[in-house]
Order: structure tokens, then sequence, then C-alpha cells
């Protein structure tokens, strides 16, 4: 293992693997063309994405034999060392550029709990640009990888507008404790702030505070081999702000699957019938129709 990357030099470093990784072929970005979709308060930036019409849905899905993409995984395709325990790299078939996995050494199962050694890590990418981690908990939740690997992507997430698309929800949120919900999203989910601390406390207190989302939100864990596993698969948004945690019902709605970018603003799809259903039923409906109902507030 080489030395971890210095602090302030993985932006750089992300620009110019990018660049290899397009002229090698290693790196292969899908195009898309985007329109944006104004539902309860959110400008919901929506991706038309061609490739995704071949890929079947997940109850359809033929089974095949496993193989890990992280082991080995694509040395043209390596950011950096982040820690002992974890690697960056770029993803392969990526929708928005510079689009970073956060993926440990050894294998995990995704549906394992995040742990403090990856919320170190992921954190320490984190704070070195402009940008929204997300985690997919399982496979219901948008999860098409086993292995666990946290994910990055540079704001803003579309061409206008927020940078954030549900970043005026966010703003808007008043907690009456460290962990509260924000009003205008209809479905199940546990929201909350982070203190500004010391990056040696940084993540300490994003595990602390991701154990009491999934308690608030009713995500149980259960020992898996000797490792704690959710009960319920859900998805994970995380700024060094903020940290945001919805449990999920089902991998997609009328045909669109939905990962963590939807809770964020951002949605893909696979034709413009799909679009046309999604302007027609509304986003926050389709995000709804995933998640768990919104339990009332005592």
């Amino acid at each position: 293992m080489s030395t971890p990357f210095q602090r302030g030099s993985l932006w750089s470093t992300v620009v110019a693997r990018t660049e290899h990784a397009l002229a090698c072929g290693a790196l292969r970005p899908i195009d898309t063309v985007q329109t944006v979709i104004d539902d309860g308060g959110v400008s919901f930036v929506v991706r038309q994405v061609s490739s995704l019409s071949f890929k079947p849905p997940l109850e359809a899905a033929m089974p095949r034999p496993f193989v890990d993409p992280f082991l080995p995984y694509d040395p043209d395709l390596f950011i950096a060392d982040v820690s002992g325990t974890h690697v960056a790299l770029l993803n392969k078939f990526n929708v928005l550029d510079h689009h970073l996995l956060i993926v440990t050494r050894a294998f995990e199962p995704q549906d394992a709990l995040i742990t403090l050694a990856d919320f170190d890590a992921w954190l320490a990418c984190l704070g070195e640009f402009d940008a929204l981690g997300f985690y997919n908990g399982g496979r219901e939740a948008g999860a098409s990888q086993p292995h666990k690997h946290m994910q990055i992507v540079p704001m803003p997430l579309g061409d206008r507008g927020q940078p954030l698309p549900i970043g005026p929800l966010i703003e808007a949120a008043s907690l009456d404790g460290p962990v509260g919900m924000l009003p205008r999203l209809p479905f199940e989910h546990a929201f909350a702030w982070l203190a500004p601390v010391p990056p040696e406390q940084a993540a300490m207190q994003a595990l602390d505070c991701y154990h009491r989302l999934l308690d608030a939100a009713g995500v149980r864990a259960a020992p898996v081999m000797g490792q704690l596993h959710h009960s319920t698969p859900y998805n994970l948004l995380l700024t060094p702000r903020w940290m945001l945690l919805v449990p999920r019902s089902a991998e997609g709605a009328e045909g669109v699957s939905i990962n963590s970018l939807g809770f964020a603003g951002s949605l893909f799809v696979k034709n413009a019938e799909q679009r046309d259903a999604l302007q027609r039923i509304g986003p926050m409906t389709i995000l709804s129709r995933v998640s768990l109902p919104r339990r009332a507030i005592a």
C-alpha cells in the first residue's frame, strides 16, 4: 500500500486520472439528456439514460456468478489510497462526472452497517471538494455491487439552479432535538445536522449520528456471520454539515429505479416514456412509493 493522499491534493488527482481513464478506455461515461421537474419545493434534475433501457428489473434479473469488480480493481480507475482499509476509485460507468467510489480493500458486504473506518475514509474524501456522499444500503436501495462501497459526486448535481436540488428543504430544517425530520418530505426519514469538529473527531461524530438516524427511522441491526447488518434497506446522504437517512420498501416504482441520489433530487429514467410518467405522477410521489409511510409524531 502506498502512502494515503495528502490533504488538498484529491481533486487535482481526480481530474488527472479521469483524463487518463477516458484516454485508455477504462472509464465509460454514459451520455444523458437533462430536464428539470419541479415538485414539492424541489427542482428535480431528471436525466434520461439510454443505456438503462437494457438493464432488466431487479426481480427479473438472471442470477450470474459473482465477480467482484474491486478485487482486484482496475488500476486505470485508481484514484488514491485513502487509508489502510479503503481506496478511492473512479466509477467505471459514470453518469455524473468525477463520480468516486470509496471501497473497502478487503471484501465486506454492502448490507453490513457502516463502520468508523468507513466514515473516516469517506469524510476524508468529502472534505476535499464540494461534494455529496451517498450510500445504497442493500439491493432494494439501489446497490448494484455486494462489495461495500460509499460514493461521492461533486456538486452541483445539475446544470442550473441549486447545487443540491433538495438544498432548500435542508436549509429550512428546524429540529427540536439532535434528530428530526424535514417537514416537506412526505415519507419516513431521519435528518440531523453535524457540528463543526476537528477532522480527527469527524468520523466518530458521524458514526454516532448514523446510529441515531437508524434508530429514529426504525432500521434495526441483526448479526450476520459476525457483522451487524441492517434489517431494512435504506439510503443515506452525507455532507460534512448534515446526514439524511431514508428506509426503503422497493427498488423502484413505475419502472424507475431509485438509489440514494433520488432523495437528493437527482433521478434517472430509461426513456422518454418514463420521463413523461415521472412528470405526470410527480417525483415526490415516486419517492414515496419506494419508501415507507411517514409515521405520525406523538
